[in-house]
């Protein structure tokens, strides 16, 4: 029998690597998508036809529940967010909404349509902020230092709690920073590697960052979604921390970018204070022994390895962008 998945947040990175993934499993899938005057599904342009878009919002709890019914997943992925730390200063209240009080819709839609789906929530090792030890694992205390680490502790626990209280299998995977060509080019390594790009490819001269000294565990998008599915697949539902154990600063991801087309980093990079964190975050490093342990997971891309892939996909687009405004065709 075809086992089918929902998947929230479809159009984002997370959702167009697990879409791929479940595809490749013979899954039916399913992308909830919200109503916006412009729709942006780039990231899963080659998967039209394959998968099937229901328009719904984590806002609306209605609408989730129509969609639940709808669709009667086996296997529901929340990975719909406010997902940018630095907007989590800027709109803390919508954050709040959406990364946190948007789980409780989720699970309670589960709850009332179909409590035997499985349900996957999307935590972040932004809720350890402030870590209290490293590397950070399953028990490790949180002390998230955002508006967005603190929505994603509620919905990390509001899981626990249904999981608890109501017999629903739910897990939380903790994830840490998990990147890729797919990868919103707001965020700081596919920032660098844009812009290396376009350095290169002299449509650019300079790269503005703020700390080069936070430190994250930085892993393979592609690698990580495939933990999500293993997680629910388990007899029993559990909580895992998703990392690759090893940490660099964003300076090694700027080395890494600019070494790999020849350049030097110093003559391209300036600081400016204004991009710093209002609370920074300055060193995450994951602990997923149990992962590997129970579920067989392990990374398959290296730090270096995904650099160089992101700065490549990025050479390519830049160089066909450059072609067709050559050609007027752009």
């Amino acid at each position: 029998m075809t086992k089918r998945a929902l998947i929230t947040g479809i159009t984002g990175q997370d959702g167009a690597y697990l879409a791929d993934f479940l595809l490749g499993k013979g899954y039916e899938v399913h992308g909830m998508v919200r109503r916006a005057s412009t729709e942006s599904f780039d990231r899963i342009g080659h998967l039209r036809g394959k998968v099937q878009l229901h328009q719904a919002d984590l806002l609306d709890q209605l609408s989730i529940i129509t969609l639940m019914s709808e669709v009667r997943p086996d296997e529901v992925y929340n990975l719909a967010a406010q997902s940018f730390v630095p907007t989590s200063w800027l709109q803390p209240l919508l954050t709040s909404e959406f990364t946190a009080l948007g789980v409780t819709r989720m699970l309670e839609a589960v709850r009332l349509v179909k409590p035997d789906s499985r349900f996957y929530q999307a935590s972040s090792s932004e809720m350890f902020g402030s870590v209290r030890e490293e590397p950070q694992n399953e028990q490790t205390p949180f002390y998230p230092r955002s508006p967005y680490g603190v929505a994603k502790v509620y919905g990390h626990f509001i899981t626990v709690n249904y999981r608890e209280s109501y017999n629903i299998f739910a897990c939380s995977g903790i994830l840490f920073n998990h990147e890729s060509p797919l990868r919103g080019r707001e965020f700081v390594t596919r920032k660098i590697s844009d812009a290396v790009a376009r350095i290169k490819l002299g449509v650019q001269k300079t790269l503005t960052l703020g700390n080069l000294d936070a430190a994250r565990d930085w892993g393979f998008a592609g690698d990580f979604v495939k933990a999500m599915w293993l997680m629910l697949q388990r007899e029993e539902p559990a909580d895992y921390v998703i990392a690759t154990g090893e940490k660099h600063t964003v300076r090694e991801v700027v080395e890494e970018a600019f070494g790999h087309v020849g350049l030097d980093w110093h003559d391209h990079v300036e600081l400016d204070p204004a991009l710093l964190r209002l609370a920074e975050v300055n060193r995450l490093r994951g602990d997923a022994s149990r992962a590997r342990a129970e579920l067989g997971w392990e990374p398959t891309v290296s730090f270096g390895e995904l650099i160089r892939m992101m700065v490549d996909a990025d050479l390519e687009r830049v160089s066909r962008e450059l072609r067709e405004t050559s050609n007027g065709s752009y």
